[in-house]
């Protein structure tokens, strides 16, 4: 092969004209209509449970249980990987994300042995949001505590 006779500046720009456009509507749109999907269909679930006897709020910590379980499987079989790749952001917000988010790093670290590898890895990704989740949590009960007095 020979050898390419530019500068950094001319190979970013030659780089550029030459990247397919990235269509910003077609992926606001995708996301939209799959996380709704995934969303939809754990209302359909909570909608099921409650037919068979369970109450609103059972039904819905059913629901959740269940939805990071499918997430959970479908990143194992190598499947959830599949949607996000087509989908996007839509697979990040609802709660399937969240179970992605902790069996992926699971996954890939799990050859280097549950104490070096898994333990220190599950949590890459999601333990960010965990703590600030919680922390966003403990911050506003406070206020919330401060202002009723």
């Amino acid at each position: 092969m020979g050898q390419i006779d530019k500068t950094p500046d001319e190979y970013q720009r030659l780089i550029s004209k030459n990247r397919p456009a990235d269509s910003k509507i077609k992926n606001f749109f995708t996301a939209y209509i799959t996380g709704g999907t995934i969303c939809l269909i754990g209302q359909l679930i909570i909608e099921l449970l409650q037919g068979v006897g369970f109450s609103i709020s059972d039904a819905s910590a059913l629901n959740a249980i269940i939805l990071i379980f499918v997430g959970g499987l479908l990143t194992g079989l190598g499947v959830y990987d599949e949607i996000a790749q087509f989908a996007g952001a839509g697979t990040i917000v609802p709660i399937t994300g969240f179970s992605n988010a902790i069996v992926a790093p699971a996954m890939e670290h799990k050859q280097e042995g549950y104490i070096l590898g898994l333990g220190p890895n599950i949590y890459s990704v999601a333990g960010p949001v965990l703590t600030y989740g919680m922390l966003s949590a403990i911050i506003i009960g406070i206020i919330k505590i401060l202002l009723s007095y």
